[in-house]
This record gives structure tokens, C-alpha cells and sequence, in this order.
């Protein structure tokens, strides 16, 4: 039997070194620009796709590691640089979770790569779920999936909201409901092709934060589809939707499958975010002097630093923890992915906040890093699922009831 160790191995370590490498020489020298841009960063996409960290090997090393700790180790280190700027590289990772978590190994083989392109020509991917009456409930989703059988083909109209990439992106995999009246049991996952007639951008966001992502709607007309682009296929539909007629409980839903599965990954950004405020703070104590000596060896300053380092380390195994079991093949059956969400998330706002009291006025001007990093961490407490859901999913796990 192999000796417990949560310690990296070698190769691990020269990863997270490979990262943030490239977020302290690429991303964070250009975080201030970007977000003030407040538009897709495509040379730093390009540049990542060319070291091959944005490409379609790297992820299948990813999804391969047992461990399951290369995603978060890349992820935090990126979010270290800035988070804004690893969302527009990262952000159509959720669509190729939304693929390898529904599709056929066919379908996985077919449009995996697509997402990411080529080094030369990278492409972009985004993850279709939310609506603007649908979005911690996406059982009431209202975008529509209409089968003819005649011809094989599928057509969907609707429109989705808060979308990552919505509408720049080469591939689109749409969450639609197939049939309304079986909520979320009724509902499947499209990949939709660059060009497809009927998808087109609605409106881009501006945000509060992480604003180098791209953020928009995505509305879709009469979106004509082949029936090669149902993730997992007709008659795995079928099956499905037979047996929540049956009142039978289903193993997993579109949308639900691929949240579960990024949740901890989701973590991960958080502790970045998080850890890059905690040193920055950190360095500002030891060096600011008042009233004759350094901040830091003032106990109402040093306690601060002492809640901020154990929060994010905390935060660090939680995520951890729910990767390996992901990688393991094991369910959270106690919630540990939102539990791992939840944590980082709640612990990235309040590091974050705690870093722009230590700096002061410093803090809450914009050419100090902390306060961008304080206005990306909020939303890691409300996408992929806010804090009180993630809550009521705990609630849910540890009660064995269906709290509401």
C-alpha cells in the first residue's frame, strides 16, 4: 500500500511553475488593460494556444490525470495573473465539459477539438444554459428543441443569457428542453457548427468584473440542426425520457452533469483570485511603515493575514479534494463539489475585501490590482450556481430531503 501524500509530484510541480510563469510574463502585465478594454483578449489567447496550454492536447491530458488535479493547479495559478484573462482563455472549457460529459465517444472525438482550434487559429467554444427567466431554476428552461423525424433534424428557438463567449464563439452547445412538462429530465444538450443560420449575439454585457471575458446573449431563430448534433444521441434520449415518464429518477440532467463536474474547477479560479490578494496584502504590510515600524507587526493587520492565508489554504483542499473524487469516478454523495464551490468562492470575496482594508485608499484605486481582483472574486459566488444554491444542494446531500 502506497504512503498518503498530498504532496505534488514532480511533474505536477513543474505544470503549476509552467503557469504561472505565463501568468506573471503574460497575463497579469496586461490584466489592467483588458479589463479596462473590457474585450476579448485574443493575442493572449493566441499566445497560450502557442505554447499549447489553450489546445485540445492539453485538455485531453487533462481529462486523462486520475489525480485530477492538473485543471485546478493551471486554474489557480492563471486567476493568480487574472481571472478575467483565464475565463476568455478557459472559458470554453464548460462547453467541452458539456461534450465529454453527454456526448457519444464519437461526438467527444468530433467536436473536442473544434473548440480550441489550431495554434495558428484558435478557436473559441461557449456553454448555453441560462435564460433570462431561467437561471439557478434551469428546470424551467424555455429555449425549445422540436424533432422532425422526417428529416432527422431538430430545431431550436430561444434565447440564452450570461453566456461566456455567447456569440463569438465557433461552437455553441445549447442546453434546450425537449419536453417542457418533464422540467429538467426533459431537456438535452446540441452542439451547434460555426456559421449555423439562426444563431446571432444579442446583447453584450458590461460587467462589474472579470470584464476581458465576454459575456452576451445568445438568441436563436429557427436554429435547423442535424440529428448528429443531439449530444448522446436519439435513442439514449429516448431512454431517458422514458424513464422520467415513469417517474423513474434519471442519472443525470443536460445541464446538471456538466456543473457538477466543473464545480471544483470553478473553486479553483476563486483561490487564485484569492491568493493573489492575500500576498499582494501580505508584501504591502511588511513594507508599509506607521507610526515608526511596519504594519504587519500590528495584531489587529497580522490577524487579518493569519484568517486570509488559512481561508485560502482551506479553500485550496476543498477543491482538491472534489477534483480527485471527479478523477476517481466517485459521486459527491455529501456535495463536495459545491462544497469546494461554495468555500473558494465566499473566501475569494471576503480575502479580496480584507486586502483593500490592509492597503487602504491604496486599495481602492483602479491601478491597484486589488480591487479588480475584488470585483472579479463576486461573481464566483453567483454563476455556475450561486452560494445559496450551492447550499441548498448541501442541504439536500447531507438531509437526504428535497429542501426548497
Amino acid at each position: 500500500m502506497e504512503p498518503f501524500s498530498l504532496a505534488l509530484t514532480d511533474e505536477q510541480q513543474q505544470l503549476r511553475e509552467w503557469a504561472h510563469t505565463f501568468a506573471a510574463e503574460t497575463i497579469r502585465p496586461a490584466a489592467h488593460e483588458w479589463d479596462e478594454r473590457e474585450e476579448t483578449p485574443r493575442p493572449i489567447i493566441e499566445e497560450a494556444a502557442r505554447i499549447g496550454l489553450y489546445s485540445y492536447d492539453f485538455m485531453l491530458n487533462a481529462f486523462a490525470d486520475k489525480t485530477g488535479l492538473t485543471m485546478p493547479l493551471v486554474l489557480e495559478e492563471l486567476c493568480w495573473g487574472d481571472a478575467g484573462i483565464t475565463l476568455a482563455i478557459f472559458g470554453s472549457t464548460l462547453a467541452v465539459s458539456g461534450i465529454v460529459a453527454n456526448g457519444t465517444p464519437e461526438q467527444i472525438a468530433e467536436w473536442v477539438p473544434q473548440c480550441f482550434g489550431t495554434a495558428d487559429h484558435p478557436n473559441l467554444a461557449a456553454f448555453c444554459v441560462s435564460e433570462p427567466d431561467a437561471g439557478s431554476d434551469v428546470s424551467s428552461l424555455r429555449t425549445r428543441a422540436v424533432y422532425d423525424p422526417a428529416t432527422d433534424t431538430w430545431t431550436l428557438n430561444g434565447t440564452k443569457t450570461w453566456i461566456t463567449n455567447g456569440g463569438i464563439a465557433d461552437i455553441h452547445v445549447v442546453v434546450a428542453s425537449v419536453e417542457p412538462e418533464l422540467g429538467a429530465r426533459g431537456q438535452a444538450s446540441f452542439v451547434i457548427a460555426p456559421n449555423t443560420p439562426g444563431l446571432r449575439m444579442g446583447q453584450k454585457f458590461k460587467k462589474m468584473g472579470i470584464r476581458a471575458s465576454h459575456t452576451a446573449e445568445v438568441i436563436l431563430e429557427d436554429v435547423r440542426l442535424p440529428g448528429s448534433a443531439l449530444l448522446g444521441g436519439k435513442e439514449r434520449l429516448d431512454e431517458r425520457l422514458a424513464r422520467a415518464r415513469e417517474g423513474k429518477r434519471a442519472q443525470s440532467q443536460a445541464a446538471m452533469a456538466t456543473f457538477e463536474a466543473s464545480r471544483p474547477l470553478v473553486g479553483a479560479q476563486a483561490v487564485g483570485i484569492a491568493r493573489a490578494a492575500y500576498e499582494w496584502a501580505l508584501d504591502y504590510a511588511k513594507e508599509r511603515v506607521q507610526f515608526g515600524r511596519p504594519i504587519i507587526e500590528n495584531q489587529g493587520i497580522a490577524f487579518k493575514l493569519a484568517d486570509m492565508a488559512l481561508a485560502v489554504d482551506t479553500a485550496r483542499l476543498l477543491v482538491h479534494r472534489a477534483a480527485w473524487m471527479a478523477a476517481q469516478g466517485q459521486r459527491f454523495e455529501h456535495a463536495e463539489g459545491s462544497m469546494a464551490k461554495l468555500h473558494a468562492g465566499e473566501v475569494a470575496v471576503r480575502v479580496t475585501e480584507e486586502a483593500i482594508q490592509i492597503l487602504g485608499g491604496y486599495g481602492y484605486v483602479r491601478e491597484n490590482p486589488v480591487e479588480r481582483w475584488h470585483r472579479d472574486a463576486k461573481i464566483y459566488t453567483i454563476f455556475e450556481g450561486t452560494s445559496e444554491i450551492q447550499r441548498l444542494i448541501i442541504a439536500r446531500a447531507i438531509s437526504g430531503m428535497r429542501l426548497r
